[in-house]
C-alpha cells in the first residue's frame, strides 16, 4: 500500500525524473524550480523509506529500488490519466489537462492559432506544450506523456489515429540578387547548394525527397537546426532553401531573399494531428481535429 504521505505531485516529479535522468531537465519539464522537485523528492524517498535515487554532479542514476518504482509509479499514473480521460468521457467534452506536442518545423508558427481554437472550443482545459522531433512525439504519446500531438503525415505508427488538418507547398528561398532568374527544376536544384535542416527533421527527408537525393553531398549540402537559420545562411549567398508556406512571412519578413513557388506538382506536406488509438477521448480528439483544421488551413494561406 501506497503510505498516505506520498502525493501525487511527488508521484508525478519522480516519473519526470526517472525520464530525463536530470535534476535540472525534470524541473523544466515540470514548471518548477530545481530545488522544489528536488525537496519534493527527497520527501517522497522518506515517505518510501528508501532511495530513489543515486545523487552525481552531471546526472542522476536510479537506485535499484528506484529502478522498480519508477515502473510502479508509471503504471500509478497512467491509471490516474486513464480515469480523468473517463470523467472527460461522461461529460462529452474535454476539460482538466491536455498536453499538446509539436515538431520544431510546425510549433513556432501554429501555436498561437491552436491554443486560440482550444481555448475558445474547451475554455477550462489546461494546456501543457511541448516540442520535439516526430520520433520523440510517437514515443511520448505511446508512453502517456502526451495526449495529442501536430506533425506531419503520415507518421506510421499502427498505435497512433490520425487526422489530416490541411496540407501546405514549399517554397524556394533564394539570394536577393537571384529574383529574375526562371525557377529552378527539381533535376537543376540538385545541383545547387541545398541547405537542410540536421537529420532528424521530418522536412529535411521530404525535402531531399523532392528533389530525388538519397542523401545529401557534404560537398553540396550545408544544415542547421532552424528555419531562420536556413533564411539566414540564404540572405549572405551560401546556397538556397525551401521552406513550407506557413514559415515564410515570419522567416523572410525583412526582405533581402527571393522566395518563389515552384511548377507543379509543387512540394508539399500535409499537417495532421495524431493520438493514441486507445484513448476513450477518441471521439473528442476526432472533433477536436475538425475544430482546428478549418482556421489553421485558412492562417496558412
Amino acid at each position: 500500500m501506497i503510505p498516505g504521505s506520498v502525493t501525487l505531485r511527488q508521484l508525478r516529479y519522480f516519473d519526470a525524473l526517472a525520464h530525463h535522468a536530470h535534476f535540472g531537465r525534470a524541473a523544466a519539464a515540470c514548471a518548477v524550480s530545481q530545488p522544489a522537485l528536488s525537496m519534493q523528492i527527497k520527501e517522497l524517498e522518506e515517505a518510501l523509506g528508501a532511495a530513489l535515487v543515486e545523487r552525481g554532479s552531471r546526472s542522476v542514476r536510479l537506485t535499484a529500488f528506484g529502478q522498480e518504482a519508477s515502473l510502479r509509479v508509471r503504471d500509478i499514473l497512467h491509471s490516474i490519466d486513464r480515469l480523468g480521460e473517463l470523467a472527460q468521457l461522461s461529460q462529452n467534452r474535454i476539460s482538466g489537462r491536455l498536453r499538446i506536442g509539436m515538431i520544431p518545423t510546425i510549433a513556432p508558427y501554429l501555436l498561437p492559432a491552436v491554443i486560440g481554437v482550444i481555448m475558445r472550443e474547451h475554455p477550462h482545459v489546461e494546456i501543457e506544450v511541448r516540442e520535439a522531433l516526430t520520433s520523440k512525439l510517437i514515443e511520448e504519446l505511446a508512453e502517456g506523456r502526451l495526449d495529442i500531438a501536430i506533425a506531419a503525415l503520415p507518421v506510421f505508427e499502427p498505435s497512433l489515429a490520425e487526422l489530416a488538418l490541411f496540407t501546405e507547398n514549399f517554397l524556394l528561398v533564394r539570394p536577393a540578387e537571384d529574383a529574375g532568374k526562371p525557377v529552378p527544376s527539381r533535376e537543376m536544384l540538385r545541383e545547387m547548394r541545398l541547405l537542410l535542416l540536421e537529420e532528424g527533421h521530418c522536412f529535411r527527408n521530404q525535402a531531399l525527397s523532392f528533389c530525388n537525393m538519397p542523401s545529401a553531398s557534404p560537398r553540396k549540402a550545408l544544415e542547421a537546426n532552424s528555419f531562420s537559420t536556413l533564411v539566414q545562411m540564404v540572405r549572405v549567398g551560401m546556397g538556397v532553401t525551401l521552406v513550407p508556406e506557413m514559415a515564410v512571412e515570419m522567416e523572410t519578413g525583412s526582405g533581402s531573399v527571393s522566395v518563389v513557388r515552384f511548377k507543379d506538382p509543387q512540394p508539399s506536406r500535409t499537417v495532421g494531428m495524431i493520438w493514441r488509438k486507445t484513448t476513450p477521448l477518441d471521439a473528442q480528439f476526432r472533433q477536436l481535429a475538425t475544430l482546428l483544421a478549418q482556421p489553421l488551413d485558412r492562417r496558412r494561406a
